[in-house]
């Protein structure tokens, strides 16, 4: 391919890229006006939101597979024909389940596309050096993504209607759809591959019921029977799904997962790091967001334009981190990286303290900066550090890392929220109707009374989910240390030394 065409395929993955990462944080301030719309139940927008990231992590590791096997750009092109289709349905739905089943399909549509978008960066770009800037631009689209949904979100819902965040993506699915057939490289196939239905199936019941059992026991009241349902049921079929790959191992059929890729440390740093990226992002936009809206009286444009400081401090570093791999090596950026949003994490829980804006600015610009180099690079670990044959398993699994650590932030930070607020919440008497009410109807209450005690309650938890966002980060800073110690600068390239 010529320069100008790896480029603009480039582009167009990164353009598909950033409408599915968009989808992931787009509804956080949309999600209180289509659920009064639609009249939403708590249970229904927990739907609305997580159904779209849990299906598509469920089914990313089969995704990657039909790529192998029938041509990365043409499962691009359907799964961006799924996206499209389901993103026009979701604008029109006309009560909560018709939203939650589009979403649903949304998801299918994102899988299908995901590992898709990597794969053909890895195809149309041989140079590595060039690739490893083509891949941090790409994950520099996905951190852009995830912080600007919120703004995106703010924005249209100043001028226009809730259907408006789902109707955008549209318009950008034709074009992309288009330009891939034009410019996009060749389809390769591999007839050989298969794709797993069960194990598929496996994957996508086992994360679901995790994530479920990991929201469930962190409620309050507790729900016993779902929280031990969920656990044994995630269990049980995760288990089945290692026991199921171990033995495809041994067998001429090539697993959706092949565990020897984790003995590379180079692999396996890159995963921790990605999950541990999306867990900060994804942990830091859902209660600022929130918190700013509910407390302070932000509009949602105004709160979400508040973390943007993620996206904007994130991109030049992104690309940065790509640029000087060669030179500086996976361990300064990966784990000074996530180190360094550590520290932001920790001037974000001071800002909490001190009631800052501009500190709070400052932190998130801080860990911007860290997750940038840090998230690009873990990305390029990952796609380098296993053999070129194994590309599409590489990308399901990196996909998977990010995603499945995105849904564990919601589910854990959204819970803790929520537990934290129940149990610091103390009423002034005679208010027995807001006794576990939601924070937005205590906080909009006209009873001065009740609105102070519901703002204590819910910086309490705020405070809470910073925290505790700020401890897993950290972990996951010493763990990529540990990992990629023996990863040295001055290494043109570290890929798959253990497993070649």
């Amino acid at each position: 391919m010529s320069r100008w065409q790896r480029w603009m395929v480039l582009g167009i993955v990164s353009s598909a890229l950033l409408l599915i990462a968009l989808d992931n944080t787009i509804l956080y301030t949309a999600l209180p006006i289509l659920s009064n719309e639609l009249g939403a139940t708590n249970s229904q927008q927990l739907w609305i939101i997580n159904g779209y990231p849990l299906t598509m992590a469920g089914l990313l590791l089969g995704s990657g597979a039909l790529g192998d096997r029938f041509g990365h750009k043409r499962v691009f092109q359907i799964g961006l024909l799924i996206f499209g289709s389901a993103s026009l349905a979701a604008a029109f739905s006309a009560n909560p389940e018709a939203l939650i089943i589009a979403r649903l399909l949304k998801g299918v549509g994102a899988a299908a596309m995901m590992p898709a978008t990597l794969a053909l960066i890895r195809i149309s770009f041989a140079a590595e050096r060039e690739r490893n800037v083509a891949i941090a631009i790409w994950a520099a689209t996905a951190t852009v993504g995830m912080a600007a949904g919120p703004v995106v979100s703010g924005a249209l819902l100043e001028w226009f209607w809730w259907g408006s965040v789902f109707l955008i993506n549209v318009p950008i699915v034709v074009a992309a759809s288009i330009l891939i057939i034009v410019i996009g490289p060749r389809n390769l196939t591999n007839p050989a591959r298969r794709w797993d239905a069960v194990s598929s199936a496996q994957a996508l019941v086992g994360m679901a019921a995790t994530v479920l059992a990991l929201k469930t026991w962190a409620e309050a009241p507790l729900n016993l029977p779902l929280a031990v349902i969920s656990s044994v049921i995630g269990g049980i079929v995760l288990t089945l799904f290692v026991r199921r790959q171990l033995r495809l191992m041994r067998s001429p059929t090539e697993p959706l997962v092949d565990f020897t890729v984790f003995r590379n440390r180079g692999f396996s740093g890159g995963v921790v790091a990605a999950g541990a990226s999306i867990f900060t992002i994804m942990g830091l936009q859902l209660v600022i967001t929130q918190r700013y809206q509910l407390v302070e009286g932000f509009t949602p444009l105004e709160a979400g334009m508040l973390v943007t400081a993620l996206a904007v401090a994130s991109m030049p570093f992104a690309i940065f981190g790509g640029a000087v791999l060669h030179r500086v090596g996976l361990l300064v950026l990966i784990a000074g990286g996530i180190g360094t949003a550590a520290i932001g994490s920790g001037i974000v829980i001071a800002a909490a303290l001190e009631d800052s804006v501009p500190m709070l600015i400052a932190g998130l610009v801080v860990s911007g900066i860290g997750l940038g180099a840090s998230m690009s690079v873990a990305s390029t670990a990952i796609m380098g550090n296993v053999p070129p044959r194994r590309a599409g398993m590489a990308a399901s699994l990196e996909e998977v890392s990010y995603e499945f650590g995105g849904l564990v932030a919601v589910a854990t930070m959204g819970s803790l929220l929520t537990l934290v607020y129940s149990r610091a919440l103390t009423l002034p008497e005679g208010n027995p109707d807001m006794v576990g009410s939601a924070p937005a109807i205590a906080l909009s209450s006209d009873d001065a009374a009740v609105v102070s005690a519901a703002t204590a309650a819910f910086d309490s938890a705020y405070l809470a989910v910073l925290v505790a966002t700020c401890v897993v980060v950290t972990l996951g800073a010493f763990g990529c240390a540990w990992l990629l110690r023996r990863y040295t600068p001055g290494t043109e390239s570290q890929a798959y030394p253990d497993n070649h």
